[in-house]
């Protein structure tokens, strides 16, 4: 069983999201079932097949939460430094191309969130840049194609 990487906020994010499944949605969804049952005829329920619906989806994400956090490996990111990009990095890069400055930050996948700026540590852009240094140059081939970046600062917070 491999450990997953992830802050201690992505941690705490999917305890949060975990115990809402559990505790909010779970009993809304058995409400529901419980009043399309009320209606009769289950063979042509659309109320109580909806619900059922949702009581499967709502199980497998607890499910699947569950074995996130019994399998997460917490990393406290203030205690990290150096000069070195690893996890928990948050990376300053300049696109060689438009000049426009981005910030990541390099987090488990469970937590990534790129409109966030927070990047899967097994993302394409993360690969490049782990051991990697301020003044470093990086090449990334993505989908849009190959892009070249400048690492202009490097932090741990």
């Amino acid at each position: 069983m491999d450990k997953i990487p992830m802050t201690a906020a992505g941690y705490t994010a999917l305890e949060n999201e975990l115990r809402h499944c559990q505790q909010v949605e779970r009993p809304r969804i058995i409400q529901q079932i419980t009043e399309a049952r009320s209606h009769g005829d289950l063979s042509e329920n659309a109320e109580y097949h909806a619900a059922k619906e949702s009581q499967s989806l709502n199980e497998g994400r607890i499910a699947e939460l569950e074995d996130k956090i019994a399998r997460a490996e917490v990393i406290d990111v203030s205690k990290l430094s150096g000069d070195t990009i690893k996890f928990g990095a948050t990376v300053t890069l300049i696109d060689e191309d438009t000049e426009k400055k981005h910030v990541w930050q390099i987090v488990g996948e469970p937590e990534a969130d790129a409109k966030n700026g927070r990047i899967s540590i097994t993302s394409p852009l993360a690969r490049a840049l782990v051991g990697k240094k301020k003044g470093s140059q990086v090449e990334v081939v993505t989908p849009g194609g190959a892009k070249a970046y400048e690492i202009l600062e490097v932090v741990f917070r």
